[in-house]
């Protein structure tokens, strides 16, 4: 079917959920993967639809592309994720045209992310155009957008100090420990849930607080098997938990669950220990065993 005659500015449309209106539970419903990603094409080219992609990260998941209309693009993005539309676009934002422009410059400069100048989020739109690019869906006009955003991106990363700081939760976690706690490298860190942002937390531990002494527990124990092989860590079953947060000085929390993994009964008993909640939309929410209070990082 031959599209041309809608592709034209009006008709370009982005639908989104991110961190400022849903939480981490409703957006994990929206998270989608590469089989999900290919079939939501699949159905976009049955429907006469051929420039699209997707953006799907933890604090995002956006579909942009020429489309009949805003809803078609929605209609479709919901057909393959377990939430549904309904829920989708009571948190929804939805635009086109200019608009739909400027909010993918907006998302590439870091401006619409929840630490102001996050540069991982560039990392992540070059691998979503990159594999809508593989199945046959980004033709000139999206090759022509995303390269300008990435130009952008890379100008206001070099001649601005917007991306200067603590530009992604995983590298603030980090920055928190190494500010907080002497001799971090000493300490036994225990990570929960090795999603997107417990895998880059994971890395940003290794790299940057320069140690192995990290344990490892997901809900698919493969998986924390497959990187804790890969960095050289350790890995526990879920069943596990309370001897390894026993043993952890350090405690990092990162997976989806709306309920609280770390409960007072783990603590009790067990001496001071830091937690950092990186699913909460505070950012970081961290409270010390000593007195089972609360107090953020600043």
């Amino acid at each position: 079917m031959n599209t041309q005659y809608f592709k034209n500015i009006s008709n370009f449309f982005v639908a989104g959920i991110n961190y400022k209106k849903s939480d981490a539970a409703v957006r994990g419903q929206f998270a989608v993967n590469n089989d999900q990603y290919r079939n939501i094409l699949q159905k976009a080219s049955e429907q006469g639809l051929d420039e699209i992609f997707i953006l799907s990260t933890c604090n995002r998941t956006e579909i942009y592309g020429f489309a009949y209309c805003v809803h078609q693009l929605a209609e479709l993005l919901c057909s393959e994720t377990t939430g549904d539309l309904q829920t989708f676009e009571q948190s929804a934002y939805m635009k086109n045209g200019v608009e739909a422009v400027e909010h993918v410059f907006s998302v590439g400069a870091g401006l619409d992310s929840q630490i102001l100048g996050d540069y991982e989020i560039v990392g992540q739109l070059k691998t979503a155009v990159k594999f809508s690019k593989e199945q046959g869906f980004v033709s000139a006009f999206t090759e022509r957008l995303i390269n300008s955003v990435l130009q952008s991106s890379k100008h206001i990363k070099n001649n601005t100090g917007l991306s200067g700081g603590t530009v992604s939760v995983s590298f603030a976690a980090v920055q928190y420990i190494r500010n907080k706690v002497a001799n971090p490298s000493t300490k036994n860190i225990l990570l929960l849930g090795i999603g997107k942002i417990g895998r880059n937390t994971c890395k940003n531990v290794v790299d940057y607080l320069e140690t192995t002494n990290v344990t490892l527990i997901n809900r698919s124990p493969e998986k924390a098997k497959e990187l804790a092989e890969e960095l050289g860590l350790h890995y526990a079953s879920l069943d596990d938990l309370d001897a390894e947060v026993k043993k952890a000085d350090i405690i990092l929390v990162a997976t989806n669950s709306p309920e609280p993994i770390i409960l007072q009964e783990h603590l009790e008993g067990h001496g001071d220990k830091l937690i950092i909640d990186l699913r909460l939309e505070l950012l970081l929410k961290v409270f010390e065993k000593s007195k089972l209070g609360i107090s953020l990082g600043e």
